[in-house]
């Protein structure tokens, strides 16, 4: 995937996991470039608030939400969303992983504009009801093509940025299930009118596998 697809934050971590030696000069030429390419792709995106009571941007993702502990979806909290939103959509990527990257651990969509955020442990299991706040929300394919979170699991001693982005969209989109990342950015083309993310880190420790 061509860097200019991506948010600036998105090609930083592209650039941080698979490019740390020449972070520092690649950083340089082409934030004019990458910032320039965001604001014309789509101008007067609100910033929404993302936060987390359990993770925080930059530090280290507690183990129960990977698969070296429970595999539980994070809770997520959003404040501050733009006036005429409809529909709430989140999309959990790693941009130093995948061949393009980047690799998608969760995606969920149609979430009521009334939510407020996502409670830990969303159902994995097929006919498992979404709690009542978040009732109708759809969970799309992951990496895997399976329809739930998957945490993070980088190689051992090598540190991955996982954004977990939130879009605030004008419209009811009435999507179907088993949407790739892809299918919903198509699908929220010219929707979007607010996003925020938070982006912990994760690690596993010990040589490198």
């Amino acid at each position: 995937m061509s860097l200019m697809k991506l948010s600036f934050a998105e090609a930083v971590s592209v650039m941080r996991c698979k490019y740390l030696p020449q972070f520092a000069a690649l950083i340089v030429l082409t934030v004019p470039v990458l910032m320039g390419s965001s604001l014309g792709a789509q101008t007067a995106i609100h910033s929404i608030v993302v936060e987390s009571p359990t993770l925080s941007s930059g530090e280290t993702m507690p183990r129960v939400y990977t698969p070296d502990g429970r595999n539980l979806s994070p809770p997520l909290t959003w404040t501050n969303l733009p006036e005429g939103t409809r529909e709430i959509a989140v999309i959990c990527a790693d941009f130093g992983a995948g061949n393009p990257p980047p690799w998608v651990h969760w995606i969920i969509y149609g979430i009521p504009a009334t939510a407020r955020g996502l409670p830990e442990g969303l159902p994995i299991q097929p006919g498992q009801v979404m709690p009542d706040d978040v009732a109708g929300a759809i969970q799309g394919h992951n990496g895997w093509r399976r329809p739930y979170y998957r945490g993070p699991a980088p190689p051992r001693g090598t540190p991955h940025l996982y954004h977990f982005t939130v879009y605030a969209l004008d419209k009811e989109l009435g999507l179907g299930p088993r949407l790739t990342r892809e299918d919903l950015l198509e699908a929220m083309d010219g929707h979007i009118i607010g996003r925020g993310e938070l982006v912990p880190v994760y690690e596993r420790f010990g040589s490198p596998e």
